[in-house]
């Protein structure tokens, strides 16, 4: 094959153009690209004839120019205009030297074709994620209580916030829910994982927590029931929990705690003192044979701190915020509401972070108080 068969059979338009931009030589892919003979084209026409009206100017004042400066320009997209008046995107090339300049010429239908279905398709993909955010969003609203109820023997606040800007739905939550006349479940959890699984999952895993709390009185035998419903199910995400059954009556408030892979819970008397509660346990919906541990409390005057990882790990350029500097914190917040210790951790937590919180956070605090006076006959 000839250097002449390779100008004649190459697969895109190939022009040459003297310095007045008329067309010198042309081949035959570029004679179907503009729907004229070769012959016509070379005989008659300027490249910039061939363009659009504004094409035509930005070819004199913008792409001469960059010849001239650099010897060449690339890929610029540009249209050529057919005798029937189609107009072709078409991506040109051209580099020049002192006897002429030389342009390649692509047709562009299909390439823009192709970023057309490729924006729609990003458009819609960015619809379906933004969908799937919200709705994450809305089922995370409906997992986490505004307010915890009211509890009678009980002083009890709870407060929830999420990672970032609170786009990103994570999978920590806290419930409060009665399960006897005089028994309560608190729990606080965290299911691995972001997104609308992760909050699909916590739903699950609260649903079947207040399933299993009505058949057990056990904390331990309650994660014991829900890791074994999570393996049947398959869930691909694991948790962690700490719950705790409390019964507040007329001679005290018994409190019954279990954890499954669960940051232990703290306790604060009103003197300061503070101290870690609980027999960590294994991660819940990982093993056949899980190690679950129920243990007594006695709170008399104290309050019960529990909370998810994202107090303790919360970080800032030094480190993370760690187990003794939350103790420290409890310990000056104790003898307080429990509503104003609540707030006193997460504004701490969320000022050691610059405000943003890095992972989502969930604390809740419940202390003994005196149960209401019956009513008067």
């Amino acid at each position: 094959m000839t250097v002449e068969d390779l100008f004649e059979l190459a697969p895109c338009g190939y022009v040459v153009l003297d310095r007045d931009h008329r067309v010198v030589r042309a081949n035959r892919a570029f004679g179907r690209l503009v729907g004229r003979p070769v012959e016509e084209v070379v005989a008659d026409w300027r490249f910039p004839r061939l363009l659009p009206v504004a094409a035509r100017i930005y070819f004199e004042t913008h792409l001469q120019p960059a010849l001239d400066l650099h010897g060449h320009f690339d890929e610029v997209a540009l249209e050529v205009v057919r005798p029937d008046g189609e107009r072709v995107p078409v991506l040109v090339s051209a580099n020049i030297d002192d006897e002429a300049i030389r342009v390649i010429v692509f047709e562009a239908r299909h390439r823009r074709t192709f970023e057309t279905n490729l924006l729609h398709a990003t458009q819609e993909a960015e619809r379906a994620r933004a969908e799937a955010t919200a709705s994450a969003q809305r089922l995370q609203q409906t997992l986490i209580p505004p307010t915890p109820p009211r509890v009678p023997g009980l002083d009890i606040a709870a407060a929830y916030r999420p990672a970032g800007d609170g786009s990103v739905v994570g999978g920590d939550f806290y419930d409060v829910f009665q399960v006897s006349p005089t028994g309560w479940i608190v729990v606080v959890g965290d299911v691995e994982g972001k997104g609308i699984r992760a909050a699909a999952v916590t739903a699950f895993v609260r649903d079947q927590l207040r399933a299993l709390a009505m058949q057990h009185d056990d904390p331990a035998d309650v994660l014991r029931g829900l890791n074994a419903t999570l393996l049947a199910h398959d869930v691909e995400h694991f948790c962690t929990l700490a719950l705790v059954r409390v019964d507040p009556d007329a001679d005290g408030c018994r409190v019954r705690l279990a954890l499954g892979g669960h940051p232990r819970p703290m306790t604060s008397g009103a003197d300061g003192s503070v101290v870690e509660v609980g027999t960590p346990g294994t991660l819940v919906g990982v093993f056949p044979e899980p190690v679950f541990t129920t243990v007594d409390l006695d709170l008399a005057d104290r309050t019960l701190v529990l909370f998810t990882d994202g107090v303790t790990e919360a970080r800032d350029e030094e480190g993370l915020y760690g187990e003794q500097r939350l103790a420290a914190l409890v310990g000056r917040a104790a003898g307080r509401t429990a509503e104003e210790q609540v707030a006193t951790i997460v504004g701490e937590i969320l000022a050691f972070q610059g405000d943003v919180a890095a992972d989502d956070i969930a604390v809740v605090a419940l202390s003994p108080a005196p149960l209401p006076l019956p009513p008067q006959s």
